[in-house]
């Protein structure tokens, strides 16, 4: 230890790059997630079956993360986490090595997207699950390191979007897919550069399926007894739901239909970013200050029915523009006031599957989303999709705003705080 961490009682390298590699990720997922609807719709010419295809990536996701979370435990966030992100760079690779030869089938394409949800489910947690080891090891407040990741996050979501339509009008949608399997397996490489390897708390207890077993059932009976996160997972479930739909089908289809194709998609999102970024940097400076029940619910009326609405309407790009800057700095807040709230609230101990399970339900929507969105888009066209869902929207961001188990948002006392979860909106 240097002279400066023995004094301080700080190391900043673990949060560095628990950061960074969350930003070389996040940058990677944001770009594929523009290139791979976007190729199979040009490909295939079918809303369906681009619904089909996020649905195949995203379900094995939402499974394969809710199960994964007494290996997390057992084995070590950061072991998981890293072998997570090699093996999905593996796949994804596999993606556009295959269709150079020409053998990239849409079956061969479906499954090579479940596989790589499979990977992403417990990787991800794993990560989520470092957050508190990394904060205690900065000395710095879970609201602070909550906004910090959201500001990279954010970051992310700026830059893959753009890189992703200039890639797709140069190259084509499969080089974004080269870059997101390179993305993976550079997050593996800072990872087990900068964090150091801990002994799981439950590494030396005996495994086995019973023990497995036993594991889940504590992690579901966590759940249950707390409301306000139940109520949370389920209303950031729904919302994920519809962001998924726009994302992975009603987007691409509106942009297709003369409005600038996948270009345009990427000025939206990266406007959307840009502001995000800068609500993100205003939530970590005053994360301790924030009335955090007003602002989370405010974030989300921002950020949320508007974008669908304006795209239904045809109002004019400018103002599209504007709507999607305004819901970005109001998203912006969402995450950081969301992890700070739930990092407050589960044991050391039951980081892992907690983690897994309440992730997994508040992303179990997101498999649906690209299915919902081929659904109505074929069944009622773009504009009442668009206006469907964002009525939806406004709905589940309202109603549960006065329900009694949100006043437990306040912050909880340092010394009375446990660990962490990660239950992200993917407000997008």
């Amino acid at each position: 230890m240097s002279a400066a961490v023995a004094a301080t009682g700080r190391n900043h390298r673990p949060l560095i790059g628990l950061l960074t590699a969350y930003g070389v990720s996040i940058t990677g997922t944001r770009l594929s997630a523009i290139a791979l609807p976007w190729f199979v719709l040009v490909t295939t010419g079918s809303a369906t079956r681009t619904g089909v295809v996020a649905f195949a990536e995203m379900a094995p996701y939402v499974l394969v993360k809710a199960f994964g979370g007494p290996v997390v435990d057992r084995i070590g966030p950061r072991t998981v986490s890293i072998w997570a992100n090699l093996a999905s760079a593996v796949v994804v690779g596999l993606v556009p090595m295959l269709h150079a030869v020409h053998a990239l089938h849409f079956g061969t394409m479906v499954a090579l997207v479940a596989v790589a949800g499979s990977l992403r489910g417990p990787g991800d947690a794993a990560g989520g699950a470092l957050v508190p080891q990394v904060s205690a090891q900065a000395n710095v407040p879970l609201e602070r390191v909550t906004g910090l990741e959201g500001t990279i996050e954010r970051l992310g979501s700026t830059i893959g979007p753009a890189l992703a339509g200039a890639l797709i009008a140069v190259l084509g949608p499969l080089s974004a897919l080269t870059i997101d399997a390179a993305s993976f397996a550079g997050a593996a490489v800072i990872i087990a550069s900068t964090i150091a390897a801990r002994r799981a708390p439950h590494a030396d207890e005996a495994g086995g399926v019973r023990r497995y077993l036993a594991d889940l059932r504590d992690g579901f009976a966590f759940i249950r007894q707390e409301r306000l996160l139940r109520a949370i997972a389920i209303m950031v479930g729904i919302t994920n739901l519809l962001d998924a739909a726009m994302m992975s089908v009603l987007m691409p289809v509106w942009a297709r239909g003369g409005h600038g194709g996948a270009g345009a998609i990427g000025a939206l999102m990266s406007c959307f970013g840009i502001t995000a970024v800068a609500g993100s940097v205003l939530a970590a400076a005053y994360a301790t200050r924030l009335p955090r029940r007003r602002v989370y619910f405010a974030g989300f009326l921002l950020a949320g029915a508007p974008r669908f609405l304006v795209l239904a309407f045809g109002a004019p790009l400018p103002v599209i523009l504007a709507v999607f800057a305004i819901g970005g700095f109001g998203a912006g807040f969402v995450n950081p006031v969301l992890g700070a709230v739930i990092f407050e609230r589960i044991p050391e101990g039951l980081v892992g599957r907690v983690t897994a399970l309440t992730g997994a339900l508040a992303w179990s929507g997101i498999p649906l989303g690209g299915l919902l969105g081929g659904a109505l888009v074929s069944g009622t066209g773009i504009t009442i999709a668009l206006v469907a869902t964002g009525t939806a929207y406004l709905v589940t961001t309202i109603v549960p705003a006065r329900s009694p188990e949100w006043s437990k948002m306040r912050m909880v006392p340092a010394a009375a705080a446990p660990a962490a979860t990660e239950v992200s909106s993917v407000v997008s």
